[in-house]
C-alpha cells in the first residue's frame, strides 16, 4: 500500500512539475545540411506581472547565430508564454552540443537544456553532376562612375579658374602700365582719361572709382616724386609730400595741399564708411586731382642732364623697356599654357567619366590589341582543307614542314600553315591544315596532346590543359583545348601567363588546326580570340 501511494505521489508530482515548469527548450530539427538553419526555441511561461530576458547571442556553442526572432506572446490558462527563437547554423560537419543558456525571470535565473545536434555533409554525385574546374578571377562590376564625374566637376572648375586668372590678368585697371609713357604726367593724365571711359560712378560703383581715382593720384606722387605714397596713409602722404616739397625746393600752395587731402579723405569715407558724395562732388573731387598732379609736376624743379647723362638714362630705359617685354611674353605664354593644360585635363576627363580610366591610359599608350580589336578586320580563307575566319590582319604563310620529322611528312599529301605574330606577342594566331596521302582515321584528343606537346617545346611551361567539344555554327564538331601557361622571358628573367585555345577538325582525310595565344587577363585579346572562334567555317577538302 506504502509503494502505491509513494508511486502515485511520485507519478502526481512529476505531473504538477512538469504543469509548472517555468522555461522549457526545443529544436526544430536535430540533424541538417552544412549552412542550413536550425531553430531553437526558448519558451518561458510566466504570469502578466512577470518580467522575463532572453540573452542576446552571437553564437550558441560552435554554432553562429544568424537570425534572432521577435519574442512571440501567447496567453495560455491565465498565463503568458513567451517563446522566443534564434536561427543557428555551421560551415563544417559534425555534431556539436548546444550549451544551457541563462533566462532571467524576475531576475531569478534559469537554464535551458542541453541539446547535440548533427550537421551533414552535401553529398554530390559525380556520376551524375558534372564536375567543372575552378574558373579564373573574373573583374569586379564595382561602378566608380561617381568618382569620375566628381573627378570631371573638379577638372571643369580648375579650367574656369585658369580661365578666369587669364582673363583677369589681360584686363588692364587703373594702376596696371597699358603703354610704356616717357613720363609720370603722361601716364597720370591718360590714366585719367581711362578712367573716365569706364563711367564707373555713373553706373554706381562709387568705392571702384574713388579707389582708381586716389591710386592714379598716389601712383603718380610715387613715381615723380619719389615717395611711398601707395603704402602711406593719408595723413602720412600729406606730411611726406610737405617735407619733400621744402627739401626739394618745390613751390607748393596751401590750397594745392588741402584740395589733394579732401580728396584723399573723402576717398577714404567711401571705401570705408560707405559715404555716398553727390554727383558734383565726385566731378569737382576729379578736377582737384587733376589739378594738383599738373600743379605737383610743374613744381618738380627741372635738371638737365649732358649728353652722355641722357643717352646713358636712355638706354637703361630702353633695357628696362625689354625686360618689361620678356616678362610679359613669359606670363604670356604661362597664361597660354595653363589653359591648354586646363583643356587638355578636361577632355582627359570628360573620357575618363565616359570611357573609364582603363581605355584613357590604353589609348593613350596604343595598347597592341586594344588597335588590332578596333582596326579594319579581314575574313579569308587559309588552307586545304580550307579555314575560313575573321582575324585583325591577314595572316601570312609560313613553311613548317622542315620542322617535322621525315616519316611524318610522308603520310601528308599536302600541308599549309598560316600564322599572324610571333610567339611571345600580345597576340599569337596559327592555322595548319594537312591533307594525307591515304584516307586516315584521326585522333582528335591524340592530336592535341601532339599540339600542347609543340607549345611546350616553344618554351610553355606549367601548362594547365582543359578539353572539351567545340561545334562551329553550321554544326561541325570538333576539339577544343584550352589552358594557360607561363613563358619566360631570358632576358629580363621575368615571366608571362598566358592563355591558349585550340581548336581541331577531322573531316575527309584532313586536319584542320586553329591555335590563339594571347596574355591572361586582356580584355582586348579576350574580345578578339571571341570573335576569331565565332567566324570559323570548315570547307570542304579540294583533292
Amino acid at each position: 500500500m506504502k509503494v502505491s501511494t509513494y508511486i502515485a505521489l511520485l507519478f502526481f508530482g512529476a505531473v504538477v512539475f512538469a504543469q509548472q515548469k517555468p522555461l522549457t527548450t526545443s529544436i526544430n530539427v536535430k540533424q541538417n545540411k552544412i549552412g542550413a538553419e536550425f531553430k531553437l526555441s526558448l519558451k518561458a511561461i510566466a504570469d502578466t506581472s512577470a518580467r522575463v530576458l532572453f540573452p542576446k547571442l552571437k553564437n550558441v556553442g560552435a554554432l553562429e547565430v544568424i537570425q534572432s526572432y521577435a519574442v512571440d506572446t501567447v496567453w495560455k490558462d491565465n498565463q503568458f508564454e513567451l517563446i522566443k527563437t534564434y536561427g543557428i547554423t555551421q560551415f563544417d560537419s559534425g555534431s556539436y552540443a548546444l550549451p544551457r543558456l541563462k533566462i532571467l525571470i524576475n531576475n531569478k535565473p534559469f537554464y535551458s537544456d542541453s541539446l547535440r545536434v548533427q550537421v551533414a555533409n552535401v553529398v554530390v554525385d559525380t556520376l551524375k553532376q558534372k564536375m567543372f574546374d575552378i574558373k579564373p578571377i573574373a573583374q569586379g562590376t564595382t561602378n566608380y562612375r561617381w568618382v569620375w564625374n566628381i573627378v570631371l566637376v573638379l577638372l571643369v572648375l580648375a579650367a574656369a579658374g585658369f580661365g578666369f586668372y587669364w582673363w583677369r590678368k589681360r584686363k588692364p585697371n587703373a594702376v596696371e602700365v597699358v603703354e610704356e609713357f616717357k613720363s609720370p604726367i603722361e601716364k597720370a593724365t591718360s590714366m585719367l582719361n581711362v578712367l573716365e571711359k569706364k563711367q564707373l560712378w555713373q553706373k554706381g560703383e562709387v568705392k571702384s572709382y574713388y579707389s582708381e581715382l586716389t591710386a592714379i593720384a598716389r601712383n603718380y606722387i610715387e613715381e615723380a616724386i619719389a615717395i611711398p605714397a601707395m603704402e602711406s596713409t593719408t595723413a602720412e602722404l600729406i606730411a611726406a609730400l610737405q617735407n619733400a616739397s621744402k627739401h626739394k625746393k618745390m613751390e607748393l600752395s596751401t590750397e594745392t595741399i588741402e584740395n589733394l587731402e579732401r580728396v584723399l579723405k573723402q576717398a577714404d569715407l567711401v571705401k570705408f564708411a560707405k559715404s555716398k558724395p553727390l554727383d558734383f562732388e565726385i566731378t569737382e573731387d576729379r578736377k582737384k586731382i587733376e589739378k594738383a598732379i599738373v600743379t605737383l609736376d610743374r613744381a618738380i624743379p627741372t635738371i638737365e642732364e649732358d649728353e652722355e647723362e641722357s643717352a646713358l638714362n636712355e638706354l637703361q630705359r630702353q633695357q628696362q623697356l625689354q625686360q618689361q617685354a620678356a616678362k610679359a611674353r613669359k606670363r604670356r605664354n604661362q597664361r597660354i599654357a595653363a589653359s591648354v593644360l586646363g583643356l587638355v585635363l578636361l577632355v582627359l576627363g570628360y573620357f575618363i567619366a565616359t570611357k573609364g580610366f582603363t581605355y584613357v591610359k590604353d589609348t593613350l599608350i596604343r595598347k597592341e590589341t586594344k588597335l588590332l580589336l578596333e582596326g579594319e578586320w579581314v575574313q579569308s580563307e587559309y588552307g586545304n582543307p580550307a579555314v575560313r575566319l575573321e582575324t585583325p590582319e591577314v595572316l601570312v604563310r609560313t613553311d613548317l614542314s622542315k620542322t617535322l620529322p621525315k616519316n611524318g611528312m610522308a603520310l601528308i599529301k599536302e600541308m599549309q600553315s598560316f600564322v599572324e605574330g610571333k610567339w611571345g606577342d600580345a597576340f599569337y594566331v596559327m592555322v595548319n591544315t594537312m591533307h594525307y596521302q591515304k584516307d586516315t582515321e584521326i585522333d582528335l584528343d591524340k592530336s592535341i596532346d601532339v599540339t600542347i606537346d609543340l607549345l611546350e617545346s616553344l618554351g610553355a611551361q606549367n601548362m594547365l590543359v582543359k578539353q572539351e567539344e567545340f561545334q562551329t555554327k553550321q554544326g561541325v564538331s570538333g576539339r577544343k583545348g584550352y589552358g594557360t601557361f607561363v613563358l619566360l622571358n631570358t632576358l629580363t628573367k621575368s615571366s608571362t601567363t598566358y592563355y591558349y585555345e585550340v581548336l581541331l577538325f577531322g573531316q575527309d582525310g584532313g586536319l584542320q588546326q586553329l591555335v590563339l595565344v594571347h596574355e591572361e587577363g586582356d580584355a582586348y585579346a579576350n574580345k578578339i580570340a571571341e570573335r576569331i572562334l565565332n567566324s570559323v567555317e570548315l570547307k570542304q577538302a579540294t583533292p
